[in-house]
């Protein structure tokens, strides 16, 4: 009988949150509140630039900033931090919706 590794055990099928994020696009563009805080945070933990903040800002209707900020999120560490912002400006039924996959 042949014992599982560590690392074996360890590992899982789920897709990565850069992935999840893209997948479930279209509907987080609906519900998340860029406007409330979330971009202010997402500049000052280092997740997007002065100048991609100001490129989300200058979109015209809150679903197309969203589709704008999405797109910018492209890294595990950027994904995370997105989520921490979330978590911070009230926003916990977003990244529910993100970890369980949109379930």
């Amino acid at each position: 009988m042949r014992l599982q590794s560590c690392c074996d055990a360890c590992t899982d099928d789920k897709p990565g949150i850069p992935t999840v994020i893209q997948t479930l696009k279209s509907s987080l563009a609906n519900f998340i509140e860029p406007d409330l805080g979330l971009l202010d945070y997402l500049l000052s933990l280092s997740v997007l630039t002065q100048s991609q903040v100001a490129d989300v800002r200058s979109e015209n209707t809150v679903y197309e900033r969203n589709d704008a900020l999405l797109e910018l999120l492209t890294t595990e560490d950027q994904c995370s931090k997105f989520l921490k912002a979330l978590r911070l400006t009230g926003q916990q039924h977003v990244v529910n919706f993100i970890t369980q996959n949109g379930g």
